[in-house]
């Protein structure tokens, strides 16, 4: 079942990030409108300066995946110096991503210099602290 959207733009609070689920595969010809999605989204809401991204769909993510992230941060960063982050990313595309060479911010992600939930570092006995 689906809908059509209503006209205009979403309101959106200042203080929530927007959030955009491109349904994949996303063809070339949808790229360009969602890269206009963003800068609206943007645009709508000034104080924010981040659009979160859901990459949602059947199947692993490939290269064109990775070719929309690219052109939506790069839409992002030249409307007004915004940025787009990842929510929930799977382990798939978090592999291809570094592959590729590319970073993003991502929700849920460990913070650098934190050692992630359940790990414990083994120190021997004599080493200097780090």
């Amino acid at each position: 079942m689906s809908y059509d959207r209503p006209p205009g733009l979403p309101i959106v609070d200042a203080k929530t990030p927007a959030v955009l689920v491109p349904a994949r595969p996303v063809t070339r010809d949808e790229v360009a409108g969602l890269c206009a999605e963003v800068r609206a989204l943007l645009e709508a809401t000034p104080g924010a300066g981040v659009v979160l991204v859901e990459i949602v769909g059947p199947g692993p993510p490939g290269l064109g995946t990775v070719d929309l992230l690219a052109r939506l941060q790069l839409t992002a960063r030249r409307t007004g110096g915004g940025r787009i982050r990842l929510r929930d990313p799977t382990p798939a595309l978090r592999a291809l991503l570094d592959l590729v060479g590319l970073r993003f911010e991502m929700e849920g992600q460990v913070e650098q210099r934190e050692p992630a939930l359940g790990v414990q570092e083994e120190v021997e006995p004599g080493e200097p602290a780090v």
